[in-house]
């Protein structure tokens, strides 16, 4: 299984059609290397994980969150999302767009602007302006929404897989920290109140994109728009930094511990690169010392290694 993975289909089924995904008989997807989704998932895999350990984003993750900074991101988004999602909306008929067009379910473009009117109130768009690096995301978005349209699966897939993965963590880390309403006002951005379930959404995606009638080169010129995309995020996470070098730390309660999340961080892709480097050595060690005050936790844990000692044992004969 190497070269291959799988995954349950969004509904328990396969909807391919034979764009390379194949569907057995317990309802199971066999994604091939050559599909888009697996080519995007590879060619993407080291600029992911800088854009994961870029200072911005570990800040945001450690709950070190500059309300101006939260708010100037927030603007960067906007102006991204408008650009693409009407360059989406232009698209929207295009033999390689029409299968991943979901603006019910995905568009983000009024949800942020919700949130900018909550930061910044009436008249809030006349109190925002692009920023350099924003502006040259804006620009490929809308050259190649003009130009190549099939490229615009990139940016798409770039952010609103992103979104959907780690949303969730993200909205509860940037919640305490600035203590925001728990109704969600500044965090509708993090909400898809159209999808119920976010998994069985993004295995939907991957399967539309990999039945998508591409040819290998256009595959390929997919995937470097895609790294460009997350080039683009880092660029924006540079910007930020420096704002944030000139500002005054006003920076409010720490992230809660894992244990008072109601979601899952490990879903996060920021945090899953985080672990991944540290190997989750300190983790790890606490919930070891945690374990050993209690009683019980000794019991278990003494459970624990006479199941280990006898499995290894079983292997050895």
């Amino acid at each position: 299984m190497s070269a291959m993975r799988t995954e349950d289909a969004a509904d328990g089924k396969s909807t391919a059609n034979g764009g390379g995904v194949v569907c057995d008989e317990r309802g199971v997807t066999v994604l091939r290397p050559t599909d888009l989704s697996e080519m995007l998932a590879a060619g993407t895999k080291e600029v992911h994980e800088k854009a994961e350990n870029t200072e911005f984003v570990k800040d945001f993750l450690r709950g070190r969150i500059r309300k101006e900074l939260f708010k100037l991101g927030h603007v960067a988004l906007f102006f991204t999302y408008s650009a693409m999602e009407e360059q989406i909306e232009r698209n929207k008929e295009h033999p390689h767009l029409a299968a991943l067009y979901f603006p019910h379910e995905l568009h983000r473009r009024d949800a942020l602007a919700r949130d900018l009117q909550y930061f910044y109130g009436e008249g809030w768009q006349n109190q925002i302006s692009i920023s350099p690096a924003t502006q040259r995301y804006v620009e490929r978005i809308q050259q190649i929404g003009q130009d190549e349209p099939a490229l615009l699966v990139a940016h798409a897939y770039t952010r609103y897989m992103g979104d959907l993965s780690g949303g969730q963590v993200l909205r509860k880390v940037a919640q305490r920290a600035m203590k925001l309403p728990h109704t969600g006002e500044g965090l509708n951005f993090y909400e898809f109140d159209g999808i119920h379930s976010a998994k069985a959404f993004k295995q939907l995606y991957r399967s539309r994109m990999n039945e998508l009638e591409l040819d290998t080169h256009t595959k390929q010129k997919i995937v470097e728009e895609a790294v460009l995309a997350f080039q683009f995020n880092m660029e924006i996470f540079g910007e930020l930094e420096e704002v944030g070098k000139t500002l005054q730390d006003d920076v409010l309660d720490a992230a809660p511990a894992h244990g008072e999340m109601q979601g899952d961080i490990s879903q996060c892709p920021y945090y899953a690169a985080k672990t991944a480097a540290s190997g989750g050595s300190s983790y790890i060690c606490q919930m070891a010392k945690t374990v050993l005050k209690n009683p019980s936790g000794q019991v278990l844990l003494a459970a624990w290694i006479a199941a280990l000692a006898g499995l290894a044992a079983w292997y050895l004969m």
